[in-house]
């Protein structure tokens, strides 16, 4: 893989959006969810570090088995140092080299960092030839913010040349606003990043990500997000459960203070996914409790396993709650004017003004330029998770192409776990049971509490998916008018993309089941197999559908307008 002066990572197969992740059978039934993944139940400090540090887990989720590596190698001092006097404000309050610009001249001076990637093949385990893949991600995660730093750093100070009451980056002062609107469609924001990535970078960040299976890009699990903090006190129980004993390794601008913005906007994302080993074990439960019931449906199992899965179900839903209600604490720990500051670091390479012509990496792929997408939490697995679960029918067009292809930029691992839910929920036809509750098509006996355990399972991906759009909206939309999510999506039109896909599921749904009827019939007095409660929630669930879908349309079309879209 490594030549004396190039290195050319594998064939991208992270990026063959048609291309399935993981090995499956093409004919029904899949192999068992323990059979695929023999880890998933085991004490998470078991697994060797020779595992991939993503191995999805019932205690961690998506989160890594172990907290990640914040201390590097000897050998890999110079780049820890630089990694820490990066940001624009220094865990000692002090600026650093974003601060004054002087990161660039410092890479590109030879002195800071040479070219380590002969290393990484002796980062193996001790007595053993197996590589340490903790530390592996953690060199990733360093590397890729020295990357996007080195990159993106003209963007940020263009952005910075835009503000009248700040005149120096390090300014404590973080509500600034702009002196010009930028125009329509260009990128005058934020001007042009670096075209040219140094070898002493480019060479072993493409070794580490050709060794994770992911693109030698910053990302939302392996390097910006979840694989970015460390605990204050890692003896306390729940210890990811308290927000206030999570921290950041790494940062671009006032990340290291936790009370800032930038911390806020990473913290609040690893709240929510800590809390994803019950959301997996929930999932998957229903998957083999459906599987369990259409493969042996005998009458005196039937009760029995519709039971067990609506105990499933319910499990989803309450880890559900407790997600959106930590995602929901966005607002206080991460302010919407602070974001356009620390969103400048984040932006990929894929469809970007910033960068017109890709990027060399120096000594790389034949030294031709490359397009990798860019850091977004649409990357995190929860929704694609619940999406096959549900098995949420995705219009067929561009925007939709984009999701798929994001896919790639998870942890092999996560990949291997969606792949494996989406091709068993197809397997099952999970949509069409919980739509027929739980009967064959056209059969009779249905059980509506199943519809409405689907349905509100659905009402979490909508209820998630509208507070994105929120944020869309209030942290860059109203803020910004370049046109580009820092991922290469388009700003205003990809998210509702998806959203409105749930939307009109729901109504289906609600009317083909014969939910809708039987809630009617409530209100009319006729009376139905539906407790108060449930009738309830379902009335309450869909009157904000069918409000939320007219203005989501109004949102986008406004939007839209104002910029020309």
């Amino acid at each position: 893989m490594v030549s004396h002066t190039l290195i050319s990572a594998k064939a991208t197969p992270y990026l063959d959006i048609e291309k399935p992740i993981m090995h499956v059978s093409d004919t029904p039934p899949l192999p068992s969810f323990s059979e695929v993944f023999p880890n998933f139940h085991h004490n998470p400090a078991s697994l060797q570090r020779s595992v991939d540090p993503f191995t999805t887990n019932s205690t961690t989720g998506f989160l890594p088995t172990q907290l990640p590596v914040n201390i590097l190698p000897d050998v890999f001092k110079p780049l820890q140092k630089l990694a820490e006097d990066m940001p624009v404000l220094k865990l000692d309050g002090s600026p650093g080299h974003l601060a004054t610009y002087s990161l660039g001249p410092l890479i590109d001076s030879g002195k800071a960092l040479s070219d380590l990637t002969h290393e990484i093949d002796n980062l193996k385990i001790p007595g053993t030839d197996k590589l340490d893949l903790h530390i592996i991600t953690a060199l990733f995660r360093d590397y890729s913010f020295l990357a996007s730093a080195y990159l993106l750093e003209p963007c940020w100070k263009t952005w910075n040349s835009r503000f009248s009451n700040s005149t120096t980056p390090h300014s404590t002062e973080t509500n600034r606003k702009p002196t010009t609107s930028c125009p329509m469609g260009v990128s005058t924001e934020y001007g042009l990043g670096r075209s040219h990535l140094p070898a002493s970078i480019a060479r072993p960040l493409v070794k580490l990500a050709d060794i994770l299976g992911i693109p030698p890009f910053m990302s939302y699990a392996a390097s910006y997000a979840l694989y970015n903090y460390t605990v204050v006190d890692s003896h306390k129980a729940d210890a990811l459960s308290d927000y206030s004993n999570i921290r950041l390794i790494r940062a671009f601008e006032r990340g290291l203070d936790p009370t800032s913005s930038e911390a806020g906007f990473i913290l609040t994302h690893i709240h929510m996914v800590a809390q994803t080993g019950p959301l997996l074990s929930g999932v998957i439960n229903t998957l083999e409790h459906i599987s369990a019931l259409r493969t042996s449906p005998a009458a005196a199992k039937t009760a029995e396993t519709a039971a067990q899965i609506k105990t499933s179900m319910a499990q989803v839903l309450s880890t559900m709650e407790t997600i959106e209600s930590n995602m929901e604490r966005m607002w206080t720990n991460s302010h919407p004017a602070d974001y356009p500051t620390y969103r400048t670091f984040i932006f990929g390479i894929t469809s970007q003004p910033l960068f017109p012509d890709g990027v060399v990496y120096e000594g790389c792929f034949d030294d031709k330029p490359q397009n990798f997408r860019g850091e977004s939490g649409a990357n995190d697995s929860i929704i694609p998770l619940l999406d096959n679960l549900c098995q949420v029918p995705m219009p067929v067009n561009p925007l939709t192409n984009i999701l798929r292809e994001f896919r790639g930029y998870r942890p092999e691992s996560q990949r291997a776990i969606l792949s494996w839910t989406e091709s068993k929920a197809t397997e099952l036809r999970t949509r069409e049971f919980f739509t027929n509750g739980g009967v064959a098509s056209g059969g009779s006996g249905a059980d509506l509490e199943l519809v409405v355990l689907y349905l509100r399972v659905l009402n979490h991906i909508r209820s998630f998916r509208w507070r994105h759009w929120q944020f869309a909206r209030e942290y860059i939309i109203k803020r910004s008018k370049y046109p580009v999510a820092t991922g290469g999506s388009p700003i205003v039109t990809w998210l509702p993309n998806q959203l409105s896909a749930v939307l009109a599921l729901m109504e289906e749904v609600y009317e083909v089941s014969g939910l809708k009827e039987a809630v009617h019939e409530t209100r009319n007095g006729d009376g139905c197999a539906l407790t108060e409660g449930d009738v309830r929630i379902m009335r309450e669930i869909m009157e904000v559908v069918e409000g939320q879908r007219g203005k989501l349309a109004r949102e986008v079309e406004r939007y839209c307008a104002e910029r020309g879209v």
